[in-house]
């Protein structure tokens, strides 16, 4: 398709200085090649002095690189994911030698580690350590400028990843510490790996603070660029020659860094290895348990028994008290930004923003970092580590906890076969489909052996045919997980068929807490009432009916006392549609303009904006929308009968 793009001819005013500028940078390197003596270039780079040069260049770019590693991939770390006062200060510490000319450098390393130093004469007394006119001098200097190049890179390559990753496997037991080796180092090694290649180039050119700081003796301190200063003096053509070797590595460095190792670690390319395995039919999903209905873990995959009831008492933005018995499933819901994930995060110990105080069984857990909880998370979008297999993603939690490496795969490889994806164990996260990947989200949150299990929206981003299939699965897991689940969601169909109880969320308060039927028969929220398709109406009850929030009035069959706050609740199903204004007996009735025409199953959904009262939802079949003739814009008249409406006091 980029090929089809038509082009377009940059404007002169712009064409011209950008050929000016490439001209500017093209001609150095062009003098470089054209006074190059092509004939002598073997004698001139295999000089005794040369090569010296060239070997002290090594050693010490490659230590400079070590240095630069070993502080420079911590300072990164912090900068990107630590926020602490006065970090513009050090990111601008970190940028400040790559804008300082190397010879100020120089002298600031001179004037902090020389033997008159502020720490020279200490390092120099207590440890014998002399850097100025040393080798270790060299690469002091040389790591001052060239590790910012490093932390840049990683901090930017961090600042891309996105964090569910390493809360994940928080979550399922691993410490901080091997959560970055394990998790954040392999998934930002592109960005280490090309950071580490500017630092060795930046280190083995650099010349202005090691002349300063170092000096220039030959075999301690007079590396290659030292080396082109000294012959330039004596022998121009074989500077010429040493500046061709410096200009090769340099550009092989920039070639080999072109468009592979920029950007987040997202193992994209791997599933260009093998295509995705559709979705297997329904069954084919395989139990390997002697009995579906519990859904117990299978021999080969025991978890750790027991059965650990919830409370939590949640303060902050989420004021709430939530208890539950093991093997209790609760569905959260709620409008955006009532809380939802944010009590989730509470209860794993992941934000400021809300504080829980959390009991799984006899265990007080508040205490606790996120590895210790044994709160296993899933997030939306399952947060699969892409550099690793399913197997070993599934077995990552056995292995934070300590299983030996042989029992963490046997286990995991069960929880696989378990969930019905075990012939996809080698397979990585980008060679799944979303299915598929879901599965092994699920299976290696309850590999973990939790006590308490959060999901936040596991199958939002499946389509139909797939949600129903995971949601079967889920659903027959979880009927024997000896924990307490919680499931945020905004589906119904999830909320009625997974859930022993529906949490119901406003402004980070409990608005109701109550079964499925019980939230379906008398929903107290009109976002829930809506959410389960039912018109829902907020208002004052009168002494005739209720007064409406939005405007004009609903004449209800049953009483509430007067003033009473409520929400009618009218099913769909029972709005009646007509042309001309019904007569008999239906006491609530309004003119309106049909606004939106949805298909939903076999039946059709009609939005109408009523006159004297709120949007309303009416289901009727397709051939009495055919034979009324309703269509977008046509005027009709609705009507409810009083003992339609069922009042839910708030």
């Amino acid at each position: 398709m980029s090929r089809l793009r038509t082009r377009t001819r940059p404007p002169l005013a712009l064409a011209i200085p950008a050929l000016l500028a490439v001209a500017f940078l093209l001609m150095p390197l062009i003098g470089i090649l054209v006074r190059t003596q092509w004939s002598e270039l073997g004698t001139h780079l295999g000089s005794p002095g040369v090569v010296e040069a060239l070997k002290l260049s090594l050693l010490v770019s490659l230590w400079a690189l070590g240095l630069s590693l070993l502080l420079g991939v911590p300072l990164a770390w912090l900068l990107a994911r630590v926020p602490f006062k006065g970090k513009a200060l050090v990111r601008s510490l970190v940028l400040l030698p790559m804008v300082l000319p190397p010879t100020v450098g120089g002298v600031a390393l001179l004037l902090a580690f020389g033997r008159r130093g502020l720490l020279g004469p200490w390092l120099e007394d207590s440890f014998g350590i002399t850097l100025p006119f040393h080798t270790s001098g060299a690469v002091v200097a040389a790591t001052f400028v060239a590790m910012p190049f490093l932390v840049i890179s990683l901090e930017g390559a961090l600042g891309g990843l996105k964090q569910s990753y390493e809360e994940t496997a928080a979550s399922l037991g691993a410490s901080p510490v091997r959560v970055f080796f394990t998790v954040t180092l392999p998934m930002v090694a592109p960005g280490l790996i090309a950071g580490a290649a500017l630092t060795w180039a930046r280190a083995l050119g650099e010349f202005g603070a090691t002349i300063t700081f170092a000096g220039n003796l030959p075999g301690t301190t007079q590396t290659l660029p030292l080396q082109v200063y000294l012959l330039l003096q004596d022998r121009p053509e074989a500077a010429t020659s040493v500046s061709l070797l410096l200009l090769a590595i340099a550009m092989a460095v920039l070639i080999a860094l072109r468009g592979r190792w920029t950007g987040t670690p997202v193992t994209a390319r791997e599933a260009a290895a093998a295509p995705p395995v559709p979705d297997e039919a329904p069954d084919t999903i395989r139990d390997t348990g002697s009995n579906s209905e519990t859904a117990a873990p299978p021999e080969s995959a025991p978890h750790e028994a027991g059965h650990w009831p919830l409370h939590a008492t949640v303060t902050g933005f989420n004021q709430l008290t939530l208890a539950a018995e093991p093997g209790t499933t609760i569905a959260v819901v709620g409008e955006n930004g009532a809380g939802k994930t944010t009590l989730l995060r509470a209860l794993l110990g992941l934000t400021p923003r809300a504080h829980a105080d959390l009991r799984l069984g006899d265990a007080d857990v508040t205490a606790l970092p996120p590895h210790k909880r044994q709160v296993a998370w899933v997030p939306q979008d399952g947060a699969l580590f892409p550099h690793l297999s399913a197997l070993a993603n599934t077995a990552y939690g056995l292995r934070a906890r300590g299983v030996p490496r042989a029992d963490a795969r046997r286990e995991a490889q069960a929880w696989l076969d378990r969930l019905g994806v075990g012939h996809l164990a080698q397979r990585k996260p980008a060679q799944l489909s979303g299915g598929q990947a879901q599965r092994v989200a699920l299976a290696r949150a309850l590999a973990a052996r939790p006590r308490l299990l959060l999901l936040d929206e596991p199958l939002a981003a499946l389509d139909q045919t797939t949600r129903a299939r995971v949601r079967h699965t889920l659903r027959t897991h979880l009927a024997g997980f000896g924990g307490v689940c919680l499931i945020v969601t905004h589906d119904p169909v999830e909320a009625v068929s997974l859930a022993d109880r529906v949490l119901v969320l406003a402004d980070g308060r409990t608005l109701q807490d109550a079964p499925p039927t019980e939230v379906s028969r008398h929903p107290r929220s009109p976002w829930v009432a809506r959410m389960l398709g039912r018109n829902a109406w907020p208002g004052i009850a009168s002494a005739d009916g209720l007064a409406l929030a939005e405007g004009g009035r609903l004449v209800v069959a049953e009483a509430l006392p007067e003033g009473a706050q409520a929400l009618a609740i009218i099913a769909p199903e029972a709005v009646s549609v007509h042309r001309e204004r019904p007569g008999g007996s239906p006491r609530n009735v309004w003119p309106g303009t049909v606004r939106e025409i949805t298909a939903v199953g076999s039946r059709l959904r009609v939005l109408i904006a009523p006159g004297g009262a709120p949007d309303l939802v009416a289901e009727i079949t397709p051939e009495a929308a055919s034979e009324l003739g309703i269509v977008d814009g046509a005027e009709v008249w609705t009507s409810v009968k009083a003992t339609e409406v069922t009042l839910v006091r708030l």
